[in-house]
């Protein structure tokens, strides 16, 4: 043998990590199935054994068999399995320790198979220089001696040359054998099982349900539940590989179709590195207009549907889902996701959004940090709730009441004190201080509790209701089963049913007219204004208000504090408060900046007030019927009847907050009372010689102004620079009729051009609709050509 030398293979034979313990569960690949034997024996020789398809478990009289110096195999694989099967037997995990090469062609002659718990670990063998391994794992070896070594004969067999029994730790029981790392192996009919019902839709959990009792145990299927997952895993990974050459063939052709089409890849075209984004020019159109809250789905990539797909979404003018680009995530590292909302931001023309909407997920936080810094980041509260669930299922099973005081506590609170108070209540009545998922929620609470964002809008009509843009937009078309080969239809499918709902949405607004439930202008004003389904919505807090009262509570001289409860409810009072001058108008429940439409408390308020219309700045152009209309149309209403209200109410309003300071400082004495009793007197009388001389020029202030618009008018003709009027003199009587007859023509002038250009303004309102109508009647028509095909 002095032709020989000896090599260490570390690792090799049945693919065990040497630092691994019998059932460590982080597994990153499938263990290789070690070959069976078949015995074979002769009248003068011992027992050989060749490798078949199987694993082998001796039977019969063989069932006790233990290896032996001198027992022969067929070959190196042979013998490896048959010491795997005795070690399965005696309850103990093997491995290759080493071997040996001859020195003529490098062929392995020797080899020495060990216990798993062999010799000691190497603590600095997974160390770098910068870092320690970020889930080290414990320590199993032990220093066991139990081995088995074989030698290659000159006929070729392979010969037992030593073998150690004894081992120096507790052997695993019979049913726990099944967690030992060598004997984990997916067999060829459970990998059928598998793939069958992976292709349903089926998760891990349900899968390993299943086959313990297809096989009428866990011990006797013959692998764990990780086996199973990363065996999962690396099925989805090879057909991946394979779809995403679909992925890029399709939006290729989409992009030779329509330039505007845009899709990127992360890393270069031909073998990219991390994900994928598309937008096609319709979800870029409607970001133009409903961009201001952005909704990233990512629930698509999570066991619910195990696709690494995630959608950008919104909502439109009629609350409906709307999208905004999709994308694949093949790498959900901080810097891939960075780089698929920057390459997102572009394909949207840089625009940012006020708000965007995410799953629970550190690594997305961080990236939205980095590219959109100034967005209002939220949680989905939903998707917390769900995994409440899951994290507090034991909590749920031993307290029925807790989830709904959880919802209570979320949903219901008023005040972030409000809020704070009834989280430590219920923590403390179910003894979950310590709970590490509570504690994590808890502490990311600004970001998914509504009491903190309030003041962020978000778009939606309720802060205690689910948005109807979460989760929804291919819900329906994509599911559990659904993999790339269908996925592109389904898309399509979803796109197109989206599309026609809205054209639906669309001809109701735009055909139908909906029943008005009170006498209000406001009312008749945002029937003509809002889509159908956002005048319903504002309906119901007009009519609302109708139970609610206002009453003064403060008043800084700019503006005046009412607080609105319900009548008995004082208890539970919202506090507005309400500019005059400016006609601006804010409220404690901060509807209004959360969704965009005013709350019962604020038009209540309106009602005590006599603000009769909505006013300009209250009516946000997302929600009414020209959301899509590229025209600047009036912010002012263009009704005549309307303008009068609006400058009506705004006159009055203002001479009621002046009357009021007026009075409340001409009574606080004698001499003040009859100050002011005389100056009202005399405006009194100023103000019917003003209604009595309505039409003419007139100036209850006294003669100042108009003494200075007779000296610049009287400049003007002595030096016969006034439309060639000559340089004579005007007798004071020529001049005030002269005034006078210039004021009316200018009041003429200035009535025509209000004419004129509420005219304008319709017939740019008559053309938007039209252009609306005949949007939808293209859409039907396509539509009914395509049922028709």
């Amino acid at each position: 043998m002095e032709n020989e030398v000896l090599e260490f293979d570390i690792g090799l034979g049945s693919g065990a990590d040497d630092d691994d313990d019998a059932v460590d569960i982080d597994i990153d690949d499938d263990l290789p199935s070690t070959p069976p034997l078949h015995l074979t024996t002769s009248q003068n020789s011992a027992p050989t054994f060749t490798s078949a398809t199987r694993i082998y478990l001796p039977e019969g009289d063989l069932s006790d068999l233990e290896p032996y110096e001198g027992m022969e195999f067929e070959s190196e694989e042979a013998a490896k399995a048959f010491y795997n099967s005795y070690a399965r037997r005696v309850g103990f995990s093997t491995r290759v320790s080493s071997s040996r090469r001859s020195r003529r062609d490098g062929a392995i002659i020797q080899r020495q198979f060990v216990c798993a718990k062999e010799g000691f670990r190497n603590l600095n063998e997974k160390r770098t220089k910068d870092r320690e391994i970020k889930r080290p794992r414990v320590i199993t070896r032990v220093g066991c001696k139990a081995s088995l070594s074989v030698k290659m004969q000159d006929s070729g067999k392979w010969v037992v040359s030593s073998f150690v029994k004894e081992h120096n730790h507790e052997l695993v029981p019979p049913d726990q054998v099944h967690c030992l790392r060598s004997h984990r192996q997916i067999s060829g009919p459970a990998k059928t099982l598998i793939d069958t019902l992976q292709a349903a839709g089926m998760g891990p959990r349900r899968i390993m349900s299943a086959l313990i009792k297809e096989y009428g145990g866990i011990s006797k299927v013959g692998f764990t539940e990780v086996d199973c997952r990363n065996y999962m895993r690396n099925n989805r990974q090879r057909s991946m590989e394979g779809d995403i050459q679909l992925l890029l063939d399709y939006l290729r052709q989409m992009h030779s179709e329509n330039p505007d089409f845009f899709y990127a890849l992360q890393g270069d075209d031909g073998q990219f590195t991390g994900n994928v984004l598309w937008a096609d020019p319709r979800a870029r159109a409607n970001y133009s207009y409903f961009g201001d809250t952005v909704t990233f789905d990512t629930t698509y990539r999570s066991n619910r549907y195990r696709l690494p797909f995630a959608p950008f979404t919104g909502v439109n003018h009629h609350g409906q889902p709307v999208l905004f680009g999709c994308a694949f995530i093949l790498n959900e590292t901080e810097a891939s996701f960075a780089w698929l909302f920057q390459t997102w931001l572009t394909a949207m023309s840089g625009r940012h959004p006020l708000s965007i909407t995410t799953d629970h997920d550190a690594v997305i936080r961080l990236a939205i940090m980095q590219v959109f810094p100034e967005t209002r980041h939220r949680f989905c509260k939903w998707h917390i709730f769900k995994k409440c669930q899951e994290k507090l299922s034991h909590v749920l099973l031993k307290h029925p009441t807790f989830e709904a005081e959880f919802h209570k506590c979320v949903n219901l609170t008023e005040s972030i004190e409000e809020f704070e108070s009834c989280w430590l209540s219920l923590v403390d009545k179910y003894e979950l201080r310590d709970h590490e998922w509570l504690q994590t929620i808890y502490s990311d609470r600004r970001q998914w509790v509504p009491v903190y964002l309030r003041d962020a809008f978000f778009a939606e009509m309720s802060i205690t209701q689910r948005s109807d843009s979460m989760n929804s937009y291919f819900d329906g078309y994509v599911n559990a089963s659904t993999n790339l080969n269908h996925f592109f239809k389904l898309y399509e499918k979803a796109i197109e049913s989206r599309n026609e709902k809205e054209v639906k949405a669309d001809y109701d607004t735009m055909n139908t007219n909906p029943g008005l439930k009170t006498p209000s202008p406001m009312e008749k004003q945002a029937s003509g204004l809002y889509t159908r389904k956002l005048f319903v919505r504002f309906q119901e807090e007009l009519v609302g208000t109708l139970t609610f009262m206002a009453s003064k509570a403060e008043d800084d001289g700019e503006s005046i504090t009412f607080q609105v409860s319900k009548f008995g409810e004082d208890h539970k009072a919202y506090h507005v408060k309400f500019n005059v001058l400016e006609m601006k108008a804010t409220c404690s429940c901060q509807m209004f900046e959360f969704s965009g439409l005013l709350c019962r408390h604020v038009l209540t308020v309106f009602r005590v007030t006599n603000v009769l219309t909505l006013p300009s700045h209250y009516i946000l152009k997302r929600w009414t019927r020209n959301a899509k209309s590229n025209v600047i149309l009036e912010e002012r209403p263009t009704d005549i009847y309307t303008g009068y209200l609006e400058s009506h109410t705004v006159r009055y309003n203002t001479l009621r907050h002046e009357a009021f300071k007026f009075v409340e400082e001409g009574s606080k004495s004698l001499d003040t009372y009859n100050v002011a009793m005389g100056v009202l007197q005399e405006a009194t009388n100023r103000v019917a010689i003003a209604k009595k001389n309505e039409g003419r020029a007139s100036n209850v202030d006294g003669r100042n102004n108009g003494d200075s618009a007779r000296s610049g008018i009287r400049a003007n003709y002595t030096s016969g620079n006034h439309l060639g009027i000559s340089d004579q003199p005007l007798s004071e009587e020529d001049m005030d009729k002269k005034i006078q007859e210039l004021r009316d023509e200018l009041e003429y002038t200035n009535r025509k051009c209000e004419v004129y250009r509420a005219n304008l303004l319709s017939v740019l309102k008559d053309i938007e609709d039209h252009k609306l109508q005949l949007s939808i009647k293209v859409q039907s028509l396509k539509i009914s050509m395509k049922d028709s095909i």
